[in-house]
């Protein structure tokens, strides 16, 4: 290392090529400046080499595309300044290809450029290309054509804005009542990101337009797998819709769902994303996976159980149970039935009332159910005792508390 290099420069890079080699993308997302622009290598396979707007394009559709193909790490090996507050970094990616199992040793060269806030705001990367593709030769079998990473402005599936503080997230394939196909799991990942990264949100709707909330899984997607693939192409999909409802549980502020009509396989991860469903009258929830041979998405296998039961959930899965609206409520899969003709603008004013609310005091209590899974009773009375300390000081609840005493409404700002 060159004696003159800016070691807050070098800490962020190494900070960087830890939370690449581990998959976390909050912490990388936190690294790079929001003007960022990535140039890779161009003749990388995939088509992976080229120029990268914005930290979601570089994480989602380089950084994410790269690791579903090739399990491999940057070990840097040494770090230059350069002129212009740019840093040389050197190094290795080891790893393999995973479609091959071949090995990728190529060295890297990455320049990387700093705003004055700290953050990386340029990376240009060189590399020997003709090694990563001699190690994905004949990789193609287990590779599907698929779409790149949509950016929330590509919307093609979801219909998405922000009004009155809520996050509409409207599931918009009618003609296919509302299938998850990739290109859909892939615009799930790019709204909840959007959501999370918005100081606007204070409350979240999933709905979906046509007959139905989700049917679950496009089957008609899946008849372009090759024989034999089926489980790497359900895979390859479930990736970013998983990310997605990561990220949603994670959120500070309450989602609501409104099912109606069909709700089946993955589809009902947005009923378990929420923390109020509001169903319509009529609607009928299956798992779905044992009519086509798949054990199950969309948190499901979690999620089932801890809202209607163990032994409910393994009739759901198991023997394919359909259950209806009322059932679903007295299960407590649902929160309440209510007419179908009424059930999104329902949802939608329970939302804007909830995204009125004490929201800062939401995100302690969201935290907290969430964490009473695996805490025991010990430590979950610690975990209130220091929410009341941290959620007693926002001025939502100082304002609450006068307004009770004088017997007026309060007024909540979500600070």
């Amino acid at each position: 290392m060159a004696g003159d290099v800016a070691p807050q420069q070098v800490s962020v890079a190494q900070t960087l090529y830890t939370a690449l080699a581990g998959g976390d993308a909050d912490r990388v997302r936190d690294l790079l400046d929001t003007e960022f622009v990535g140039r890779t290598a161009p003749g990388l396979p995939l088509g992976l080499g080229g120029t990268y707007h914005g930290p979601d394009d570089m994480i989602g559709n380089f950084w994410w595309r790269l690791g579903r193909t090739f399990r491999a790490r940057a070990e840097p090996e040494s770090f230059d300044l350069l002129p212009d507050n740019r840093l040389q970094v050197c190094g290795t990616y080891r790893g393999i290809c995973r479609p091959t199992g071949r090995e990728l040793n190529a060295e890297f060269i990455h320049i990387l450029t700093f705003a004055e806030s700290g953050k990386i705001t340029r990376l240009r990367q060189l590399t020997d290309t003709a090694i990563w593709c001699d190690a994905f030769d004949g990789g193609e079998v287990t590779t599907f054509p698929g779409y790149s990473m949509p950016t929330i402005t590509e919307l093609e599936t979801i219909e998405y804005s922000v009004e009155h503080g809520v996050a509409q997230v409207i599931i918009n394939r009618p003609e296919h009542r509302n299938a998850i196909n990739l290109r859909m799991a892939e615009e799930t990942l790019a709204v909840a990101r959007a959501i999370e990264a918005d100081p606007r949100v204070r409350a979240v709707l999933i709905a979906g337009n046509g007959q139905a909330l989700s049917v679950g899984g496009d089957i008609d997607y899946f008849t372009s797998a090759l024989p034999g693939t089926i489980g790497a192409l359900t895979s390859k999909m479930t990736e970013p819709f998983h990310e997605c409802f990561r990220i949603l549980d994670r959120l500070d502020v309450p989602i609501v769902t409104a099912a109606h009509g069909s709700v089946a396989g993955g589809g009902l991860g947005f009923v378990y994303a929420a923390d109020i469903t509001v169903a319509a009258a009529g609607t009928v929830f299956c798992t779905a996976f044992s009519a086509i041979g798949l054990s199950g998405d969309g948190g499901g296998t979690w999620s089932l159980p801890r809202l209607i039961g163990p032994v409910r959930a393994r009739r759901m899965y198991l023997e394919n149970l359909r259950v209806d609206a009322e059932l679903a409520e007295q299960w407590g899969l649902v929160a309440e039935v209510v007419d179908a003709d009424t059930v999104r603008e329902y949802a939608l004013s329970k939302a804007r009332k909830l995204a009125a609310g004490p929201t800062r005091g939401f995100a302690l209590q969201r935290k907290l159910l969430r964490e009473s899974v695996s805490n025991t009773l010990s430590e979950q009375l610690r975990a209130e005792t220091d929410g009341l300390a941290v959620s007693g000081k926002t001025r939502d609840a100082q304002q609450a508390i006068e307004a009770f005493i004088s017997k007026k409404p309060p007024t909540f700002e979500g600070r």
